[in-house]
C-alpha cells in the first residue's frame, strides 16, 4: 500500500485540470468566481511587492550589520585568542591579490595567486577544487539591484576577481597546510560541552566521524546481513535517524540490516577542525574512512536527507558496483540553465545560492536560510546565540513542554560550529551545482541500483520541484510526494510509515 502520492508529470496534469476548471466556471456564479479570482490575484501581487520592498530594506540593513560585525569579531578574536580570524568579506583594496579562475576549463579549478597580473610565472598555484566561489563573491543587495544582465553575463565578462591578501592567505593556508590532528580546543564562540566536543578525548576518535551502529542482535537467525548508510542533512546529525526511523523498523529488518548513521564532519559528535574547508572531497573521504573502510562494507544501501543527498550521489558515482539502492529525501537539485552553466562553475554556484537563499523575509525559513548563506558574521552570531547556548535552549524547552517532548532535534540542529556550517553550505550545496547533472546522469545511465526520491509538498526550504527535476533526470526513479509534509515532517511524525517504505525498497532491491 502506498503511503504517499506518487507523482509524474504533476505539472502537466495540474495544468489540464486547471483548464477544465476554467471551462466549467462559465455558468451560474461564473462572474462572481472570475471577480474573486481577480481580487485574489491583485492581493497576491500586492503581497509580493510588499515582500520585495520590506526585504530590500531588511537585507540592505543586514549588509551594513555584517560589515560592523566583521570588525567586532576581529577585535574580540584578537582579545581572546591574540589573533583574529581571516574572513571572506575583507575589502578588495588596491593592495589585493588577483585571483584568475579558469572556470570553463575541464578538470580541477586552479586559482593563481600573485602580487601582480604581469608576473604569472612567479605566482603560486592553489588547487581550489570543491571550493565555491560564493564564499568570497556575495554582492550586496544594492549592488545586485543596480546590475544589468544575469549572473551568466557577469561571470563571463569578469573571469578574474581581486580579493584581499587576507582571503588569499586564508585559502592558501588551508589548502597547502599539511594534514594535522583537529584542534583540540574550540573557538571561544563555539560550544565546548562533552556532546559537541566528545571527539577530542582520544587521537583515534579525532580521525574518524562519529558513527551510530545498529547491528542485528546476537540471537538473530543466521542470514546474510546487508548494510545501510544513513546521511543527515544540513545543520543536523545522526539523531535525525536514530531517534526516528531506527526504533520504528520491524524486528525482521533489525535482524537483517546493519545500519550506520554518521555525524558529518563538523556536526554532532564528529570532529570539527577549524582549518578544514569542509569540501565535498573532505566529507566523502571521511565517510569512506569512518564507515566503508572501517567496517569493511562491500555493498550497501544509502539513505540521505537534503544536503546529504549530494554526498550520497557522490558516493554512488564513486562506488557504482557497491550501492544496492539509493534513497534521497528532499535533494537540493536546482537545474542550472544552459546560459548560466556555459559561464562556468562560478556562475552555476551563484545561481543556486540565489535559489536556496533568495533574500526574502517571507517565508520565515527563506529568511533564515538567506541570513545563513549571505552573511558570514551574522550567521556566526546566530551560531553564538543558538549553538553555543544549546544546553540552555534544551533546558528551557524541557521546562516549557514539561518534559513531555523529546528534545533530540535540539541536538540535531544545534551541535555544530559556524566554520563547519558556513563552509559546508557553500561548498556542498552551492559549489556542487555544476556537478549535480553529471551525478544524476551517471546514476541514470551507468548504475543499476533502485532509486527512490521523496519530498514534502509543503517544503518551503527546498521546493518539490527539486525532486521532480531529479526524477525527470533519472527516469527509472520512483518519485513520492507527501501531502501536508515539509522538510522535517517528511520523516518526523510518520516514522513507522517511512520505515516501512524503506524496508519495501530494500526488499525489492
Amino acid at each position: 500500500m502506498h503511503i504517499a502520492t506518487c507523482v509524474w508529470q504533476e505539472k502537466a496534469a495540474a495544468g489540464g485540470m486547471g483548464g477544465a476548471a476554467v471551462g466549467g466556471g462559465k455558468g451560474v456564479g461564473g462572474e462572481w468566481g472570475a471577480a474573486r479570482g481577480r481580487v485574489v490575484a491583485a492581493l497576491g501581487v500586492a503581497g509580493c511587492a510588499l515582500n520585495c520592498a520590506v526585504s530590500f530594506v531588511v537585507f540592505s540593513a543586514l549588509d551594513v550589520l555584517d560589515v560592523v560585525l566583521c570588525l567586532v569579531y576581529k577585535l574580540v578574536d584578537y582579545a581572546v585568542d591574540a589573533e583574529w580570524k581571516s574572513c571572506y568579506c575583507a575589502a578588495a583594496a588596491g593592495s589585493g591579490v588577483q585571483v584568475a579562475t579558469a572556470a570553463a576549463a575541464p578538470g580541477p579549478k586552479v586559482v593563481r595567486l600573485s602580487s601582480s597580473a604581469s608576473s604569472p610565472a612567479s605566482s603560486a598555484k592553489l588547487q581550489l577544487e570543491d571550493v565555491s566561489d560564493t564564499l568570497y563573491v556575495r554582492p550586496s543587495l544594492l549592488a545586485d539591484a543596480t546590475r544589468t544582465g544575469n549572473v551568466a553575463i557577469h561571470a563571463a565578462a569578469a573571469p578574474t576577481l581581486t580579493v584581499s591578501p587576507a582571503i588569499a592567505e586564508l585559502i592558501r593556508g588551508k589548502m597547502d597546510r599539511p594534514p594535522r590532528p583537529p584542534r583540540q580546543a574550540p573557538c571561544w564562540s563555539d560550544c565546548d560541552c562533552k556532546l559537541c566536543h566528545s571527539w577530542s578525548g582520544t587521537p583515534a576518535s579525532s580521525s574518524h566521524l562519529y558513527v551510530h551502529v545498529q547491528a542485528p542482535p546476537p540471537t538473530a537467525p543466521e542470514a546474510p546481513i546487508e548494510d545501510v548508510v544513513f546521511i543527515h542533512g544540513f545543520i543536523s546529525s545522526s539523531v535525525f535517524w536514530t531517534e526516528t526511523v531506527f526504533p520504528a523498523f520491524s524486528a525482521a529488518a533489525r535482524s537483517k540490516y546493519r545500519m550506520f548513521a554518521v555525524d558529518l564532519l563538523g556536526f554532532g559528535r564528529s570532529p570539527k577542525p577549524s582549518e578544514s574547508l569542509y569540501t565535498l572531497r573532505e566529507h566523502v573521504e571521511m565517510i569512506e574512512r569512518s564507515v566503508l573502510r572501517r567496517y569493511r562494507l562491500g555493498s550497501f544501501h544509502v539513505v540521505a536527507h537534503s544536503l546529504g543527498s549530494v554526498l550520497a550521489l557522490a558516493l554512488a558515482v564513486k562506488y557504482p558496483d557497491a550501492v544496492k539502492s539509493l534513497t534521497l529525501l528532499a535533494p537540493p537539485y536546482f537545474p542550472v540553465p544552459e546560459t548560466v552553466s556555459a559561464a562556468g562553475a562560478g556562475a552555476a554556484a551563484q545561481y543556486v545560492m540565489r535559489k536556496v537563499a533568495p533574500r526574502r523575509v517571507w517565508p520565515p525559513i527563506a529568511f533564515g536560510g538567506s541570513m545563513a548563506c549571505w552573511y558570514e558574521h551574522v550567521s556566526r552570531t546566530i551560531c553564538l546565540t543558538i549553538c553555543r547556548q544549546h544546553r540552555v535552549w534544551d533546558r528551557l524547552f524541557r521546562i516549557f513542554t514539561r518534559n513531555r517532548v523529546r528534545t533530540f532535534l535540539i541536538e540535531a540542529f544545534m551541535c555544530h560550529t559556524h566554520n563547519a556550517a558556513w563552509h559546508t553550505l557553500h561548498n556542498i550545496i552551492c559549489g556542487s551545482a555544476g556537478r549535480m547533472d553529471a551525478y544524476l546522469d551517471v546514476v541514470a545511465r551507468q548504475l543499476t541500483c533502485k532509486v527512490a526520491l521523496f519530498h514534502g509538498r509543503d517544503d518551503e526550504l527546498l521546493p518539490v520541484d527539486c525532486t521532480l527535476a531529479a526524477g525527470a533526470r533519472v527516469p527509472r526513479a520512483r518519485v513520492t510526494v507527501y501531502d501536508r509534509k515539509d522538510h522535517i515532517t517528511i520523516v518526523v511524525g510518520q516514522e513507522k510509515l517511512f520505515a516501512a517504505e524503506l524496508e519495501a525498497i530494500w526488499k525489492a532491491d
